[in-house]
């Protein structure tokens, strides 16, 4: 698995800096978001280093996959209400243009009753 030792988000798999962990398996991180928009907030990360999606390759869709099917497990379980009057909003902005501060490949999972203070 790649790691760039300079990267805030590989240091927190690391267990080098810590987080409010909702969630990890061998290929993933879901923990609590610092400052949070919304009553639900959390983020997902890979524990490989990616920088963004325009970094990866069909070589990862399974992974992609499997995240898609992760996140909305999460949420639920994380607080958000399901169905159309329930829901939760997934972000991952990719590149500087795009809004990405963390160069590491991340998605931020948002919900819980509005208004949010963001988002």
């Amino acid at each position: 698995m790649h790691t760039d030792p300079s990267c805030v988000f590989c240091k927190i798999v690391a267990g080098q800096i810590p987080s409010r962990k909702l969630y990890e398996d061998d290929e993933f991180l879901a923990f609590h978001d610092i400052a949070p928009w919304a009553p639900v907030h959390f983020l997902i990360i890979p524990k490989a280093h990616w920088v963004s999606m325009a970094d990866l390759s069909p070589a990862q869709e399974a992974m992609m996959g499997r995240l898609m099917m992760l996140a909305p497990r999460l949420a639920l379980e994380a607080g958000c209400r399901p169905g159309p009057e329930g829901g939760f909003r997934m972000v991952c902005n990719t590149g500087a243009e795009g809004g990405q501060e963390v160069l590491h490949l991340h998605w931020h999972v948002m919900g819980g009753p509005r208004p949010w203070a963001r988002g």
